[in-house]
């Protein structure tokens, strides 16, 4: 069974980020039982670990539930990453997240990639920031990246935000058949004196 890590990185509850995601999950989980495989999903909730991720970056040290959920992420089989737009980017939650894991934890990671925001306007920040930032980690990004604006939700044309969401699904569950991921990112850890630096 194919584990699948999904991150979204809402501020808001309910949020559009979140509904995103799991309409991501769910359009991912019917490619794959098309293809006769299937998935589980383990759904993670940045905004639950926005302390902890702040106290990460001043210690080098994930306390409290973080270090299980960056666990479950490095070690899943592919990732659904999702964020809102804010000033063009992605939000600052978002990339603290991915910011804490260990370099090259996510090389060669099948990696499906979506956002939300108030305006088509901002569609292309998965293009120039949310891309490029997976692509930095080694991860493997499938082509089609999913924007979904607030008309997108409500208006006639939902079935093109549907149309994107299967297409992009469908090339994860591809990808996700294709990989081979043999490397173990905790396999040979920096030994602690290095760490902080002593002889």
């Amino acid at each position: 069974m194919t584990r699948i890590a999904v991150v979204s990185a809402g501020l808001s509850q309910p949020s559009s980020t979140r509904l995103l995601a799991d309409r991501l999950a769910a359009a991912t989980d019917r490619a794959l039982a098309a293809s006769g495989g299937g998935a589980t999903f383990d759904i993670v909730e940045v905004r639950g670990h926005a302390h902890d991720l702040a106290n990460n970056l001043l210690t080098g040290f994930a306390a409290g539930g973080l270090r299980e959920v960056l666990d479950t992420v490095v070690t899943a089989d592919g990732l659904i990453a999702v964020t809102p737009i804010f000033n063009a980017s992605y939000s600052g939650l978002f990339k603290t997240f991915f910011d804490v894991l260990e370099p090259d934890s996510l090389r060669g990671m099948p990696v499906l990639i979506g956002a939300t925001g108030g305006s088509s306007r901002h569609s292309l920040a998965l293009e120039h920031a949310v891309r490029p930032m997976f692509g930095y980690l080694r991860a493997m990004v499938v082509p089609t990246s999913v924007y979904a604006a607030s008309e997108d939700w409500a208006s006639a044309d939902a079935d093109g935000l549907r149309f994107r969401m299967d297409r992009a699904a469908a090339e994860f569950a591809t990808a996700l058949g294709n990989a081979r991921r043999t490397t173990d990112p905790y396999e040979d850890p920096v030994p602690f004196a290095q760490l902080l630096g002593t002889p």
